[in-house]
């Protein structure tokens, strides 16, 4: 039986560690938290997974929330004038439901059944020592834990990672008692809300620890007047800030917002980092090798939601080497042609298309957000608010780019 490490308790690690177990591998994984913890912790990201991410969930019977959270059937696209009304205003249909489940419940919950099923659970912050003396007592080691010291093993591409520095400051908070939108009220709907020169107002539904919530998601243009969230640490001043940043700049987001209150005392994020690629092989003091995994090596700014989709793709893509690599050794061939498959077929798409929407947006992109409220019934556009394209200005607005909504 091949002995597997993973390393990292998130979306990919977790379901690739999951996946593994089900196949008849023997895996240890690593955390720095205990489910209790997670489950108790603060709000780790926004995630709106979409069908063929879902499908991964599915496919390894791991779906565990897919009745309780809500089904997200539509994605809408505000874009708002200098003052403060709409320009474009439309809702669009997926072919098949997305939906968002807090991490704190999926990760807490996962974590929980790898140890039910026979996993060996380690809970400790591994080090790049650490991984030194595993790699001689594992087959593979996969690192799939994004932050502190194990990053370091893995060189930036600076080919493949054209910014050095933030493009938005983010700041969540999980929230019940957000009201129905009124053009769409029975319909469940991630909506994006495009500031120009300001940054972005994400809202989606989501399931959370206390049941169903909504997300405010702000994506601050850095220096901007959406930049006001680092240093605090009040979670009622972090939602208070929220509502008068979308009373100003969205209002017809904020009058559903009006009663709005905390889901817990965990329930706000704020922070900000550059989006970066790596180089997928990690190679540790005593010669051994890792391969890093999903945002450990390609981490994008969520702006175009992909982080928890392309980490459950990863994790598929991965498995699926791992099975047909049989009982060869897993050297450092395998590693690179195991992340090309995964890059090529996802991560350099989603990579090229979000740093796109992080820069100046061209004019078909701007023409495509427009033309999106003006489909045929059925076809996308669901009640639009007029289907003119935003006016692209000169000076501040060409500086601080926009973006379309979330793809697959």
């Amino acid at each position: 039986m091949r002995k597997i490490l993973v390393v990292g308790a998130g979306q990919s690690g977790l379901q690739l560690a999951l996946g593994l177990q089900s196949k008849g591998y023997e895996v240890t994984l690593m955390s720095n938290r205990t489910a209790d913890e997670i489950r108790t912790g603060r709000v780790m990201s926004t995630q709106c997974m979409f069908d063929t991410a879902l499908q991964h969930e599915r496919d390894l019977q791991i779906n565990f929330w897919e009745r309780q959270a809500p089904r997200i059937e539509g994605l809408g696209v505000s874009v708002a004038t200098p003052d403060a009304g709409r320009a474009i205003d439309w809702l669009g249909r997926l072919k098949g439901y997305a939906q968002s489940v807090d991490q704190r419940v999926k990760m807490a919950g996962w974590l929980d059944t790898f140890v039910q099923r026979g996993g060996q659970l380690v809970i400790h912050g591994a080090s790049v020592a650490d991984l030194d003396f595993f790699s001689r007592t594992y087959d593979l080691v996969l690192v799939a834990a994004g932050k502190g010291e194990l990053v370091s093993m893995f060189g930036r591409d600076a080919a493949r990672s054209p910014y050095d520095a933030p493009q938005r400051a983010l700041a969540v908070a999980y929230v019940h008692g957000l009201g129905p939108r009124p053009e769409h009220p029975e319909t469940e709907a991630v909506r994006c809300n495009l500031v120009p020169g300001v940054g972005e107002l994400f809202v989606m539904p989501t399931l959370t620890t206390s049941g169903r919530a909504d997300i405010l998601f702000w994506e601050g243009i850095p220096g901007g007047p959406l930049d006001v969230f680092n240093g605090v640490k009040d979670p009622a001043e972090h939602l208070a800030l929220t509502l008068e940043l979308m009373e100003k700049f969205v209002p017809w987001e904020y009058s559903r917002a009006t009663k709005v209150e905390l889901t817990d005392a965990g329930a706000t994020l704020a922070g900000r980092y550059a989006p970066v690629v790596r180089n997928p092989i990690g190679r540790l003091p005593g010669g051994g090798l890792v391969l890093g995994v999903a945002d450990v090596v390609v981490a994008n700014d969520p702006i175009t939601g992909q982080g928890s989709n392309s980490a459950a793709k990863c994790a598929a893509s991965y498995l699926s080497s791992i099975l047909m690599h049989g009982d060869k050794p897993f050297d450092e061939a395998w590693m690179k042609a195991t992340f090309d498959k995964y890059w090529f077929t996802t991560g350099k798409p989603v990579t090229q298309w979000t740093n796109a929407m992080l820069g100046v947006p061209p004019e078909h992109v701007l023409n495509l957000i427009g033309a999106g409220g003006g489909g045929p019934p059925g076809g996308g556009g669901v009640g639009g608010r007029g289907a003119q394209p935003p006016p692209r200005r000169e000076g501040r607005e060409r500086r601080h780019p926009h973006t379309p909504p979330h793809r697959e």
